[in-house]
C-alpha cells in the first residue's frame, strides 16, 4: 500500500492575489516549492543536507493544470508525492492543490528536478540518503 501524500497547508495572502482577489498563477510555483521542501524534510532528507553534499537540484520540467481559482484568504493544502526516476538522477514531485473548506481541486502539477554536480555540470545519482527514503517511479 502506498503511503499518503505529504500535506502542506497555506493561507492565500493578499499580496499573492490580483485586484479581483484571485491568486496570481505564478504563486503556485512558490507553493509547490514550499510543499516539496517540507515533504522532503519530513521524509528525513532536508534540502540543506543535499546542498551540503555538493549537489544542486535544478528544475528540468514543470507543468501546472489550473482547475479553479484560489482566492484571497482561502486555506489551501498542497499534497505532494515525490518519486525518483529509475536511474535515480531525477526526482519528480506530483502536486494536488485543494481548498480546505470544500475539498475542491484547484490545480495539479508536476516538477522534475535533476541531481547535479555543479562543478562538472553533469547529472549524478541521488545520494543514498534520498534513495533510501524516496520511492522509485513505477
Amino acid at each position: 500500500m502506498e503511503a499518503p501524500p505529504h500535506t502542506f497547508h497555506h493561507r492565500v495572502r493578499f499580496r499573492e492575489c490580483d485586484p479581483m482577489g484571485i491568486a496570481y498563477h505564478v504563486h503556485y510555483l512558490d507553493w509547490f516549492e514550499y510543499a516539496r521542501t517540507e515533504a522532503l524534510r519530513d521524509l528525513g532528507v532536508p534540502y540543506k543536507e543535499i546542498a551540503d553534499s555538493g549537489i544542486t537540484l535544478p528544475v528540468t520540467h514543470l507543468e501546472i493544470d489550473y482547475k479553479e481559482s484560489a482566492r484571497y484568504d482561502d486555506m489551501i493544502r498542497i499534497e505532494t508525492r515525490a518519486r525518483l526516476s529509475a536511474s535515480t538522477v531525477r526526482i519528480a514531485c506530483h502536486y494536488r492543490v485543494l481548498r480546505d473548506e470544500d475539498d475542491r481541486l484547484l490545480a495539479t502539477g508536476r516538477v522534475d528536478l535533476c541531481f547535479l554536480d555543479p562543478e562538472r555540470n553533469r547529472p549524478v545519482r541521488a545520494p543514498e540518503s534520498v534513495t533510501a527514503l524516496v520511492p522509485v517511479e513505477s
